[in-house]
């Protein structure tokens, strides 16, 4: 596996040096990496707020059916429990834990991607599909900039902006998060800050809408960075919001504590233009596993969380981002 990752980190550098475009996903263990030709569709359709590989398609549907079978609430509170017994004893004070849920639906996961509407979507054909509403990294002419996002709420709960931007964990969460990006920046970066801090997007699901807060830190790349763009995001990765701090430790004990792998999700996507680069974190993920299709979602713990909250924030993710 490690010689699969290093072969993934040279030929993406060597592809950066060339200015030669590509597409790629990265898996939460970086185990499974992935690099597409940018124009290739035939395995892989994608699309960023910028630009896209593939022509819209016309799907016309069927009232959309969506039913839904998380985890009990039981399992999720074990694992909760054992999250706050690594809180208490200081081996963590944030931790992103996550479940799968079962989902049945009248849709294919090409259909979902062509309906929904996301900031990225992403189909890996037999395998997954991704509304992320979350940037990992984009690289704008040696600008490096980061846009972590942390805290949720349902947008429809009377003055849920200022609730959202007052709640007490949601704030030390981010807080944690953010401070967490600043120093991941700063090993691939210089001149590091916070841009925006604590800014809030509305997300149209088939469900409802929801409310995320997220914050933006950039830094200044080396001039030869296009030379190191493999090494640069493996140094990032995992991404500090779906995991927790600090984040060694932390990843040990969501593998610890969680009762799948993760695979693809909360890995990352990315293009690179040949110059410039977009990239975000596989959130909103929906992963075909034979006839069955799971969900997989979650959301951070911190010594401040409440435990049915946290299993009503995972079952109030799994949507598709249909209106």
């Amino acid at each position: 596996m490690k010689e699969r990752k290093q072969h993934t980190i040279n030929r993406m550098n060597e592809l950066g040096a060339k200015a030669i475009p590509f597409a790629f996903i990265i898996d939460f263990d970086f185990e499974k990496p992935l690099i597409f030709d940018y124009h290739d569709s035939s395995e892989l359709l994608w699309k960023t707020p910028a630009i896209s590989n593939y022509f819209p398609e016309e799907f016309v549907s069927d009232e959309i059916q969506w039913n839904i079978h998380p985890v009990e609430f039981q399992e999720y509170e074990k694992a909760f429990a054992k999250v706050q017994h690594h809180i208490h004893n200081g081996d963590t004070y944030l931790l992103n834990l996550t479940m799968p849920t079962k989902v049945e639906t009248n849709l294919s996961m090409e259909e979902m991607f062509h309906l929904s509407d996301a900031p990225y979507k992403i189909w890996l054909k037999n395998q997954f599909v991704c509304f992320s509403p979350e940037i990992f990294v984009r690289i704008d002419n040696g600008i490096i900039s980061s846009f972590p996002m942390k805290g949720t709420i349902d947008a429809n709960i009377d003055n849920a902006e200022q609730q959202i931007l007052n709640d007490e964990k949601e704030v030390a969460e981010h807080h944690t998060i953010v401070d967490l990006i600043r120093n991941d920046l700063s090993m691939v970066a210089t001149d590091v800050k916070v841009d925006r801090f604590r800014y809030v997007d509305r997300i149209s699901t088939n469900q409802s809408d929801l409310l995320q807060m997220s914050s933006e830190i950039s830094g200044k790349l080396p001039d030869n960075y296009q030379q190191s763009i493999g090494t640069i995001l493996a140094q990032m990765l995992p991404a500090g919001s779906i995991c927790g701090a600090p984040k060694p430790k932390t990843i040990e004990i969501i593998r610890e504590v969680e009762p799948y792998k993760r695979g693809y999700y909360t890995g990352i996507f990315g293009v690179f233009d040949g110059r410039n680069l977009d990239s975000c974190v596989l959130i909103r993920y929906l992963e075909q596993d034979g006839d069955q299709l799971n969900f997989k979602s979650g959301g951070g713990i911190t010594f401040l969380s409440d435990c049915q909250a946290e299993y009503n924030e995972l079952i109030q993710k799994v949507y598709v981002p249909i209106a």
